[in-house]
C-alpha cells in the first residue's frame, strides 16, 4: 500500500476510534495552490563522485498529476480546542538550470513531499455569523517519494526524511448541521536526508506556502 492510501487509512482508524469525550468529531478533505520558495540543497552525486551546495529553485506544479491535495481529522471540544491528524500530498521540482548544473537528469520529490503531522487547533464557532475562524499547529514526519537520475543511477521511492512542522490560519462556512466549506492557508516546513542510489545523498529544508479550499463533514 502506498504512503498516502496509509496515511488516509490511518485518518480513518483514528477518526473512527476518537474518544467519546469529544463534542465534534470532523473530517475535512481540500486542495488549493501550492508553491515553495528556495532552499540550499547539499549532497553527493555517485556518477560524477562530487559533493555539491548549491541554492536551488524548486516549483510546486500543485496541478500536475498527482495535484496537491490533503486531508485532516479533528476532534473539537466544547472549550473550541481540537485535536487531530493531518496528511499533505505537496510536491518539489527543482528547475532545469539547477538540475543540469548539479548533474541530474530528473531531481524532484514529485509522487508526493508527504507531510503528516499531529495537530492541535483553537476555533471560536460562529464568530461571525456562519463563519468560524480556526488557527492550527503540528508536528511530526516528511515521506517524500524520491525521484532522481544522475545519468546512470535511478531513485525511486518514498522514504523517511526527517522532522516536518504545519501552521494553519483559516475560516470555514457552516453550510448546514452536517457540512461545512473553508479556505485556509498553510504552512509547512520539513527537514530532508534522503539517500541515493549509487552512495548518492540529498540534504534540503524545505518550506510550503499552500492556499486551500475544500469541504468537512461533521459527526
Amino acid at each position: 500500500m502506498s504512503v498516502r492510501l496509509k496515511a488516509l487509512a490511518l485518518l480513518g482508524a483514528l477518526f473512527i476510534a476518537a474518544p467519546a469525550v469529544a463534542a465534534e468529531r470532523e473530517i475535512s478533505i481540500y486542495t488549493g495552490h501550492q508553491s515553495l520558495p528556495h532552499s540550499q540543497l547539499k549532497g553527493f552525486n555517485p556518477n560524477t563522485a562530487t559533493a555539491f551546495s548549491k541554492h536551488t529553485k524548486w516549483e510546486g506544479k500543485p496541478f500536475v498529476m498527482p495535484p496537491y491535495y490533503g486531508a485532516r481529522a479533528m476532534w473539537w471540544r466544547e472549550s473550541g480546542l481540537g485535536f487531530g491528524i493531518e496528511y499533505t500530498h505537496t510536491k518539489a521540482y527543482a528547475s532545469a538550470a539547477d538540475k543540469a548544473a548539479l548533474g541530474f537528469n530528473r531531481l524532484e520529490f514529485s509522487d508526493g513531499h508527504n507531510v503528516i503531522t499531529a495537530n492541535v487547533a483553537k476555533r471560536w464557532d460562529n464568530k461571525w455569523g456562519k463563519f468560524t475562524p480556526y488557527l492550527g499547529a503540528g508536528v511530526g514526519i516528511a515521506m517524500p517519494h524520491v525521484d532522481t537520475n544522475d545519468g546512470v543511477n535511478r531513485t525511486f521511492g518514498f522514504q523517511y526524511a526527517g522532522p516536518a512542522i504545519r501552521l494553519t490560519a483559516g475560516a470555514k462556512y457552516d453550510i448546514n448541521a452536517r457540512w461545512a466549506a473553508f479556505a485556509d492557508y498553510q504552512f509547512t516546513a520539513s527537514w530532508n536526508d534522503v539517500d541515493l542510489t549509487g552512495g548518492g545523498f540529498l540534504s534540503t529544508r524545505l518550506f510550503t506556502n499552500a492556499f486551500n479550499v475544500g469541504v468537512s463533514m461533521k459527526f
